[in-house]
């Protein structure tokens, strides 16, 4: 879940720094996402989501109010900030819930699909003008999730929808933080949607609670907000660095991250028919980038 914000300030001129930045986010997701599947065999998936915007919420504010006090609060749409809370609190439930019960790798691929349906949303949604072979792209890559997740078949897991279903809300997430870029403070939008994760999961927790066993699993309760923040750090320091076209191709290396942590912590690694849903649904992503750099930035003659 390390797509691109929808908007960004112009970037400077640093195309090597926003790139080893990019990496740096990736990284740091496809590791959260490790210790969150780590953790949730021994604990409450709900649970675990609340302390990973808990710790995001502390973290913020400790660096922010200093320098912003409570502006750092403050919205000119509430409603929407509240919506788009919920949705990213959902999103991340949802996605970790899926964590839980697929191997690291698939169910990253599947909620990757969640930049096509931002332009198809925002096509349906926002009257934008959709980029040529959208509907191809669209198709082919709910091809590639059909592949993981083979319904009617042996290998078959209802774990695998809830990915998806992370998918659809983090695309109406990433709508939302379009409508309010210039409208808000980004810190300020960035904060107040860790803070609404927090408090709508705040009400779960009483009911899907286990205390934490010893330090380490504390330490790691703790370090899936930390890391977490992390990446969205590195993001924002990165599209500051380098344009946004540029540096998207590079968020697919989370997959290849994700891969490499299922294989080496899990034992985990996907099939020759899953491998090429994961194929199939990178390459629709990756055309879809190409056509909508074109759109925006077309080639003179």
């Amino acid at each position: 879940m390390s797509a691109l914000p929808a908007a960004v300030a112009a970037p400077a001129a640093h195309p090597a720094r926003g790139i080893l930045l990019m990496v740096a986010t990736v990284c740091s997701f496809a590791t959260m996402e490790a210790i969150v599947k780590w953790l949730s065999q021994s604990y409450p998936v709900p649970m675990i989501t609340w302390a990973r915007y808990l710790v995001q919420v502390l973290l913020m504010l400790v660096v922010f109010w200093p320098r912003m006090g409570p502006r750092i609060l403050v919205t000119r749409r509430p409603g929407m900030q509240v919506l788009r809370g919920a949705l990213l609190g959902v999103a991340s439930l949802t996605f970790f819930t899926g964590l839980a019960g697929i191997p690291l790798a698939e169910a990253t691929a599947i909620s990757s699909i969640g930049p096509i349906l931002v332009t198809v949303f925002a096509v349906l949604l926002l009257g934008e003008k959709a980029p040529a072979g959208t509907a191809w792209a669209l198709a082919a890559s709910f091809c590639g999730v059909l592949l993981i997740v083979r319904p009617g078949s042996s290998v078959f897991a209802w774990s695998a929808l809830w990915p998806l279903a992370s998918a659809f809300c983090y695309a109406g997430y990433q709508l939302l933080t379009r409508r309010l870029a210039g409208v808000d403070d980004g810190n300020a939008t960035l904060l107040l949607g860790a803070l609404v994760a927090t408090g709508a999961l705040s009400l779960m927790v009483p009911f899907h609670w286990a205390t934490p066993r010893n330090l380490i699993d504390l330490g790691l309760l703790v370090a899936t907000g930390a890391i977490g923040a992390l990446g969205h750090f590195t993001l924002v320091r990165a599209l500051e660095s380098a344009p946004a076209t540029l540096l998207a191709p590079f968020s697919y290396l989370h997959l290849v991250v994700s891969l490499f942590l299922g294989l080496l912590v899990f034992g985990t690694f996907p099939d020759g028919i899953a491998l090429a849903g994961i194929g199939l649904i990178v390459a629709s992503g990756i055309v879809m980038l190409v056509r909508s750099r074109r759109a925006v930035d077309p080639v003179e003659d």
